[in-house]
């Protein structure tokens, strides 16, 4: 099925050469993209079929894929890792998927499992890739394992400890797992800060406080940005405390971010400090591995509170109208979840 801006075709390729081809998505221009049908081969003896159930969507991420908007400069060290073709189009991208597996090591066969692999309908990948999502964890909600993952990587970049008052600008997926996970330990005080109002509900769901840009707290320990814009970087700093820091948790993409420092940012010695989920945190990296970091994300998913997290739902064969609103800038800040049930 390709897709010119909101022209759709006949699908061509898909469901016609070979009934056992799988249905990729691939961005091919701002907003736009196309299903294209893939062959897919047996199996060797260390590899894994699957056959996908969700996918989810990242709008961070995505949305700066979806409008061409990866820096040159980081065109290689952003592949995802089951990512075809480069940036900026045509690419074949996503690395939220949860699948069942259908061929493959014994100790696999019929487990749900979750890639970071794009939005395909079936695919083969080394069994070390994939990762056993626990019994007690809908599917659906599996797919939230990489923004949980994120939330892990952020917190010990953070350093947040017991009793800490914990402030997160930004009430998006992001946010929202920092912000449930935070909770989680012992005394901590954990406020949500967001321009949409409409976001107070989640965070009731998630337990922790929401509060206006106006009216956040300005007596943190912690301070993280999820926001993803340059207003929600500047709250942050303002929020921060005097010797303290900011942990920036958003990727910008190649937009540009024109903050204020003349004011009490240097006064008051604020740190400015990067997380990304690329590389284990430094302060873990030393004994823990990817692996480690995303099975305790899928353990972490057992919490039902993070369903919270979890926005709309579209077909696969939704895609052209959802590749074309991350473009747009006008998808959820949820996780938007992808059907493949029928594919």
């Amino acid at each position: 099925m390709a897709v010119t801006g909101n022209t759709t075709k006949v699908p061509a390729g898909v469901h016609t050469e070979d009934p056992d081809a799988a249905i990729a998505w691939w961005t091919v221009g701002p907003g736009q993209g196309e299903f294209r049908s893939e062959n897919i081969r047996e199996p060797a003896a260390d590899e894994a079929a699957v056959r996908t159930l969700w996918t989810g969507v990242s709008r961070g991420t995505e949305g700066l894929v979806a409008r061409g908007e990866v820096p040159p400069s980081e065109h290689a060290r952003m592949r995802a890792p089951f990512q075809a073709g480069d940036f900026p189009f045509p690419v074949k991208y996503g690395y939220l998927n949860v699948g069942t597996v259908e061929s493959g090591p014994r100790s696999l066969q019929g487990r749900t499992v979750f890639a970071l692999f794009p939005h395909q309908s079936r695919f083969v990948v080394p069994a070390d890739a994939l990762v056993a999502v626990p019994d007690s964890v809908p599917p659906r909600r599996a797919v939230l394992a990489g923004a949980v993952e994120t939330a892990v990587n952020v917190l010990w970049d953070a350093g947040a400890m017991v009793g800490d008052r914990v402030t997160v600008v930004g009430a998006g997926m992001i946010g929202g797992a920092i912000a449930r996970l935070a909770r989680g330990i012992a005394g901590t005080e954990v406020t949500l800060v967001d321009v949409d109002a409409g976001r107070a509900a989640m965070a009731e769901r998630l337990g922790v406080g929401f509060a206006a840009p106006e009216a956040a707290p300005p007596d943190a320990d912690v301070v993280i940005e999820a926001s993803g814009s340059g207003a929600g970087l500047q709250l942050a700093l303002r929020l921060a405390p005097d010797d303290g820091e900011v942990v920036v948790a958003s990727w910008f993409g190649s937009g540009a971010v024109p903050l204020e420092l003349g004011a009490d940012f240097h006064s008051r010695r604020i740190t400015i400090r990067a997380s990304q989920v690329g590389a284990v945190a430094t302060s873990r990296r030393a004994r823990r591995t990817t692996r480690d970091r995303l099975t305790l994300a899928l353990r972490l998913l057992e919490d039902p509170a993070l369903d919270a997290l979890v926005g709309g739902v579209s077909s696969w064969r939704q895609l052209p109208e959802v590749t074309a609103a991350l473009a747009a800038g006008t998808a959820s800040g949820l996780c938007h979840t992808i059907d493949w049930s029928a594919a």
